[in-house]
């Protein structure tokens, strides 16, 4: 072999050579969550949004070392959280779309508060003994289960609904229309799927279903929205209190994923039972592709449900369809709710 031939060799083996960085990244996860964590937590990005950058006025805006700035920001430089320009005479660093959207204070679309409950101590520690989860298929006898009234419910409420909203507002239009319409809205939590169809149709009455202490952010919001007037509460656990009947429409957010399947379809029957003929029911979830692995977000759920709930999966379109069914739906289709990575999956009755 000559010279040439082994050094074009050398480079195509360099070039396919496996590496060890996505094993690196990952194991040190747990850094890029603090970083951001603590970036929110000291109203970094609005800080960065309302001066000229530099490490010097930022310090100065947040009450922090220039030392612990300059280190967090070209981290969050390297994470794609920010921007970093070198042409002045001081390096700045600059917002990117996103951060500007969800992450300075001053945005509509801030979602910083979400950190109080996806970084929740309660979920560190569940997902701290996932090598026994994936043993035993579910939680530990002293692990969490989501699908019991547990405090970090409250904390999704009021954390996650600037992130839900837009879900909710899009999710809304299933229910178009001006007549007179009772909704129920199932695992309300901060009420605002029900809320933005209220918003949408000035005859829409909403009730909201949730456990009692979660109930009261919903309260809040109806207020807040100036829908509280036909905005009532059915407190309970959904598997458990009688829903009634005569309802237009049933909406299902992010809810179905903590069960297995048989009960997701006695659900199903039971929400079937309180709709009137030609009602529909409008499931929003977390839906991968039939292959589970794809888009991430959504394929990733799954994990969650193995950890938090005894029975929950991440189910794709095609399952929740067979389930809806099974409990006498028809109709089934479902709609991506852009850009969100969530999906509505839509059924009647006839």
């Amino acid at each position: 072999m000559s010279t040439l031939e082994q050094q074009l060799e050398t480079e195509v083996q360099t070039e396919t050579r496996p590496s060890p960085n996505r094993f690196f990244e990952t194991m040190q996860a747990y850094q890029r969550t603090a970083a951001l964590k603590t970036a929110i937590e000291l109203e970094l990005f609005t800080a960065i949004g309302e001066t000229s950058g530099t490490v010097a006025e930022i310090s100065k805006r947040i009450g922090a070392s220039e030392r612990g700035v300059r280190a967090l920001c070209d981290f969050l430089v390297v994470l794609g959280f920010i921007g970093k320009d070198l042409q002045g005479a001081e390096a700045r660093y600059i917002p990117t779309a996103e951060s500007a959207a969800f992450l300075d204070k001053r945005s509509r679309s801030y979602i910083g508060l979400a950190t109080t409950f996806m970084g929740s101590p309660t979920f560190q520690k569940a997902f701290s003994g996932l090598t026994g989860v994936v043993r035993a298929g579910g939680p530990l006898p002293d692990g969490i289960h989501v699908d019991d009234e547990v405090p970090v419910w409250i904390d999704f409420a009021r954390g996650m609904a600037s992130f839900i909203y837009p879900v909710a507002e899009e999710t809304a239009k299933f229910f178009e229309g001006t007549s007179e319409a009772k909704i129920l809205d199932v695992a309300a939590s901060h009420g605002l799927f029900g809320i933005a169809v209220a918003k949408r149709n000035p005859n829409a009455k909403i009730v909201a279903l949730d456990y009692p202490s979660v109930l009261g952010v919903a309260v809040e919001n109806a207020q807040r929205f100036g829908v509280s007037d036909r905005h009532t509460l059915l407190p309970g656990d959904a598997l458990q209190v009688p829903f009634g009947s005569g309802f237009d429409g049933v909406l299902v957010s992010n809810l179905l994923h903590h069960w297995d399947r048989p009960t997701i379809i006695k659900f199903l029957k039971k929400a079937h039972a309180a709709l009137k003929p030609g009602g529909r029911i409008v499931i929003v979830e977390f839906a991968p592709n039939d292959d589970r692995v794809s888009p991430p977000m959504p394929a990733s759920f799954v994990l969650n449900m193995l950890v938090l709930t005894p029975g929950g999966d991440a189910y794709t379109v095609a399952e929740h369809v067979e389930m809806l069914r099974a409990a006498g739906f028809s109709s089934c289709e479902s709609h991506d709710l852009l850009p969100t990575p969530q999906t509505a999956i839509v059924a009647t009755r006839n």
